[in-house]
């Protein structure tokens, strides 16, 4: 009997420790069969759960068609992977194969042919990037396409936003290297051109004018094809046998219209489609043959695309209009609705208004594309005037800027995640989320949708592709209770009926696996269903390849993955998650796999995953570790499971999930609230930094009274050791003067000295942080100068404060709490009067504004500290202040707490104020993050993830541009990293003053002779 943490017998009966000692023996890619592996593929962006017997990962496509032939052999499942985002659990269970990580190569790309040959691991993106110089792109374009690889989207015939014009993948392949069961390795082409999109054409008339010519050409591939010897003609004379039997079955059901996605595409190996025996590979689910390698076709982008926004009352409206613009061959037609819009971050919706999209509660984002804009232009204002005669109440808005279009189009992409959560912040799922129907009889569905919902008491959130009658769902099912799944099941089956009544497929683009096979028999009959079985005989005789999918499936109600022991275990936590019930389960219920975290640009999220590439460190992957731990069978310790702290321990607590995550997954606040855990009442378990780096508050105050010495003593290697430092890195020098003391002594000289009433100008706290107080006074003394030029009255707190992010960081939560609400009640003065509490260093002002609320709840003050939180840039650009004027160069890498938690935008129009032609750098976390870079096991990884993008491109700045970067572990990567001396907005503002003072803005005086002791006021800070 498999057991979770000692399995020996497989799902199958098979001998797990042979096969596993034969993959060894021949593979050089990792065979893993560990607790945390197996935790790690055990989900997918499905509701399912099935935990996975081994995990291979291949280290190239013959090691590939090496492990699939070894386990088919054993008789174990076979489950090929790509990046694990099918939303229909069908890359779950069995043996998994990953392809990601190493068989992901673009082989060739011909632009003359325009073809790509690619490995199955290829992100869509990547292809994507390389066709694009060429002015070429892969037709089938899922939102998921920064994870997505080719052969997934080969596995289930994705289609996307564009597959209205140019098809799904099926349509775009040219031919497909794979390997059967039995480790024979078939090559399979298209016997006749299904190129869609050429010369012209759409999908529909690509496909017709195939049924005009493609069966003689087919007829003529069949008869060499089935002459060929040994296993491949024996192939193709079983297919041609069972086609023929069938042919009238076969064009009744079969084919009926684009997105008839579910099942086998039997309606490819008719005369009239050519025989196309890779396009009926497309959408198998891996249930028929692995693919190897694929030849693709691309797609000839059009020079100038324009984007039309209509606007409408409800989405039932919006899909009656499709038939009218179907008629004026859109590029794509996709629908969003408000329940996403108001799920948007603020700054991204208004972003999006101010973009182009009109008043309306649901929307469709038509493309039209042609040889220039005035063209795209004139062919949507045409569209446009039909839709207007048709009697159709949309709105509109014609929209020609790229960078608007794209902020419209992330409304879209990002749907697949916003939909997880209704705004009131009810859980939502996916399970029916991709039926489809022909696209005249799309407002029918909706209706009988919506009166379906309404029965059954549920709601949800709908986007999708409706130029192809297909919709995205996430529906407010109660996946956690006997009652709800009941419930669940009956929707399911009752909006299957409709479909099929409608003429529609129950699978639209993400296949049926297991949420979708049992309804099958629905769409096609007892005998159509049978036609499946005897085609995956024919190919998979045994039955390994990845079983239960699309021939025999399990109910779709069966392995619920958070109908478990995880959805009942409320544990005591230090953070609140407000969000969340307050229930640290339900937070660790966000993720629900799709798994944008996976992309390597174009984000914070998730640094270390765009370095390692490995789902361990993925935020996805630490969000199920954390649920497994939860769910207790496969990581069974609890708190003090080293699995899940093994997993988080690359998280660098940057909170680029946060913000990038579309459903808020917050793995920051989750790794220090388990690595309080972990940890409690095992102080000496702990690593040597969280002593040294996550008490430098406390040693910098100390440290401050001798600098010199203090800064002889941190250099040593010695030192280093036994603070878990690593030994290349320089440890920054501590100041001989500290901000606190510069500020104290200036107020108390005659020069600056002033009565109260003789100040004027409203008052200010100014946060005096650690890194700023004993590291980098310069920036606080820069920043009072702009702060006072601008009329404010600058005070510092009256007695020591912290904001505790070392400790938080360093999961010390109980320590950390401690502080904060000492520091709170030291600020209760300038709190009940409204006064600004104003930060420099962006990670300390995230942790006033975000962790103080929620590691303090039961503090009165907690709301207020965080209402009165600003940025320094917040600050000025509320009051109106108009800055000198700098001009000049800058490049300026945002704070990753600041792109999370606080925002950007009056940074930006703080420089554009003051002349500065900034150039932000993109995305991405500088590698540093706090403690995490100067620890001994980590600098290898913090400085690969400063040399993606941000390190080389300082190396690359003309000497005239300014370096820009608020937060001190920025400043310190890039210092470190490259010859430059990056500054502080405060900083670059304060030289431009008209009477600057040279000692807040001139030559670092850090190290600098000892100027003064002042009164202390303000030392102890973070």
């Amino acid at each position: 009997m498999l057991t979770p943490d000692d399995p020996t017998i497989g799902s199958t009966g098979y001998d797990i420790s042979r096969l596993v000692a034969a993959l060894r023996r021949e593979l050089r890619g990792e065979v893993a069969n560990d607790r945390r592996t197996r935790a790690l593929y055990a989900a997918d962006g499905s509701n399912y759960r099935a935990v996975p017997d081994l995990v291979v990962v291949p280290a190239d496509a013959d090691e590939l068609a090496a492990a699939v032939t070894l386990t088919a052999a054993a008789g174990a499942p076979v489950v090929v992977r790509g990046g694990g985002t099918s939303m229909a659990g069908n890359a779950i269970g069995g043996v998994v194969i990953d392809t990601s990580r190493h068989v992901n190569r673009i082989l060739e790309l011909d632009p003359v042919a325009r073809t790509a040959i690619v490995e199955p691991g290829v992100v869509l993106t990547d292809l994507l990037a390389a066709g694009r110089p060429h002015g070429l792109a892969f037709g089938a374009d899922p939102s998921s396409a920064s994870r997505a690889t080719l052969g997934g989207m080969i596995a289930n015939n994705a289609c996307g936003a564009h597959s209205v014009a140019w098809g799904t993948t099926a349509d775009n392949l040219q031919s497909l290297d794979t390997v059967l069961a039995d480790g024979t390795r078939l090559t399979f082409a298209a016997t006749r051109d299904t190129l869609t999109g050429r010369d012209g054409l759409t999908a529909r008339d690509a496909l017709a004018d195939q049924g005009a010519s493609g069966g003689r050409d087919g007829l003529a591939g069949r008869e060499v094809l089935a002459a060929r010897p040994g296993r491949e003609g024996e192939l193709h004379r079983a297919l041609q046998s069972f086609v023929d039997r069938n042919e009238l079955l076969i064009r009744r059901r079969f084919g009926q219209f684009t997105r008839q996605i579910s099942g086998y595409a039997l309606h490819r190996l008719l005369p009239e489609y050519g025989y196309n025996v890779a396009g009926l590979l497309a959408g198998s689910e891996g249930g028929l043959a692995a693919t190897l390698r694929a030849t693709v076709r691309l797609t000839e982008l059009p020079k100038a695309k324009v984007l039309c926004v209509l606007g409408f009352t409800d989405s039932i409206t919006s899909a009656d209009c499709v038939p009218v613009v179907l008629r004026h061959h859109p590029l794509t037609m996709e629908s969003i609705n408000n329940k996403l819009v108001d799920r948007l971050p603020a700054e991204v919706r208004d972003a999006a208004v101010s973009a182009g999209l009109p008043p309306g509660n649901a929307w469709l984002l038509v493309e039209v594309g042609a040889d220039d804009e005035p063209a795209a232009g004139g062919a949507a204002r045409t569209m446009l005037e039909e839709l207007r005669d048709s009697g159709s109440p949309a709105t509109a808005s014609l929209v020609t800027d790229p960078k608007a279009q794209a902020v419209l189009w992330r409304c879209r992409t990002d749907a697949a995640g916003l939909a997880t959560r209704r705004a009131d912040g009810a859980e939502a799922w996916g399970g029916w989320e991709d039926a489809a129907v022909p696209p005249e009889r799309l407002g029918a569905y909706l209706r009988g949708l919506d009166e379906l919902l309404g029965r059954h008491g549920l709601s949800g959130a709908s986007y999708g592709h409706f130029g192809e009658g297909c919709m995205h769902m996430r529906i407010d099912f109660d996946l956690l209770s006997t009652g709800g799944v009941a419930t669940y099941r009956n929707f399911v089956d009752q909006a299957a009926d409709l479909v099929v009544e409608l003429g529609g497929s129950v699978s639209g683009e993400h296949g049926d696996g297991r949420a979708r096979g049992e309804l099958l028999s629905k769409m096609y009959g007892a005998d159509g269903v049978a036609l499946f079985g005897e085609l995956k005989r024919i190919w998979d005789p045994a039955g390994v390849l990845n079983p239960g999918m699309i021939v025999d499936p399990p109910r779709l109600d069966l392995a619920i993955r958070h109908d478990g022991v995880a959805k009942n275990r409320h544990v005591a936590t230090l953070f609140d998650y407000p969000d969340d019930e307050h229930d640290f389960a339900r937070a660790q219920r966000r993720c629900v796999g799709i798994g944008k975290c996976r992309q390597t640009s174009g984000s914070v999220m998730c640094p270390s995953y765009q370095v390692t590439r490995e789902e361990l460190h993925s935020t996805r992957g630490r969000a199920h570790l954390l649920w497994e731990m939860l769910q207790g069978d496969l990581i069974t310790d609890g708190w003090r499971s080293t699995e899940v702290r093994d997993g988080l321990d690359l998280c660098l607590s940057c909170k680029g999930c946060l913000s990038d995550c579309p459903v808020n997954v917050d793995v920051a606040t989750y790794k220090a609230e388990f690595t309080h855990h972990h940890y409690a009442r095992r102080p000496w378990a702990r690593p040597l930094s969280h002593w040294s780096m996550g008490w430098l508050p406390l040693w910098s105050r100390f440290a401050s009274r001798a600098p010199k010495l203090a800064n002889r003593f941190a250099g040593l290697q010695l030192t280093k050791r036994l603070g878990g430092i690593a030994a290349e890195r320089a440890v920054p020098p501590f100041a001989t003067e500290t901000f606190a003391q510069w500020f104290n002594r200036r107020e108390g000289s005659s020069s600056r000295s002033r009565s109260e009433g003789e100040r004027g100008g409203r008052k200010v706290v100014l946060w005096p942080d650690t890194f700023t107080n004993y590291l980098a006074p310069e920036v606080g003394r820069a920043a009072v100068e702009v702060l006072e030029a601008a009329g404010f009255e600058v005070v510092l707190p009256d007695k020591p404060v912290c904001c505790g992010l070392t400790w938080i960081s360093t999961g010390q939560l109980t320590t950390a709490r401690r502080v904060l609400n000492r520091s709170v009640q030291a600020l209760a003065p300038h709190l009940a009067a409204g006064t600004p509490i104003v930060g420099l260093e962006p990670s300390c002002t995230a942790a006033l504004r975000d962790d103080a609320r929620r590691l303090m709840v039961d503090n009165p003050l907690v709301d207020s500290l965080a209402a009165n939180t600003r940025t320094f840039a917040e600050l000025l650009v509320e009051a109106g202040w108009k800055p000198p004027r700098v001009g000049g160069e800058a490049y300026v890498q945002p704070h990753c707490h600041q792109h999370a938690v606080l925002g950007f935008d009056a940074d930006r129009e703080l420089m554009s104020a003051a002349g500065i032609d900034a150039r932000v750098a993109d995305p991405g976390c500088c590698g540093l993050a706090g403690n995490f870079g100067f620890e001994r096991d980590h600098y290898e990884l913090s400085k690969a993830v400063g040399e993606r993008t941000l390190l080389p491109a300082v190396r690359s700045l003309p000497d005239a541009t300014t370096v820009l970067a608020d937060g001190f572990s920025c400043r310190t990567q890039i210092t470190q990293g490259t010859s430059r001396r990056p500054h502080h907005l405060a900083e670059l503002l304060a030289t431009a003053l008209p009477n600057p003072n040279p000692t807040s803005t001139g030559a670092d005086t850090s190290t600098g002779a000892d100027t003064g002791t002042g009164t202390g006021r303000g030392e102890a800070s973070s």
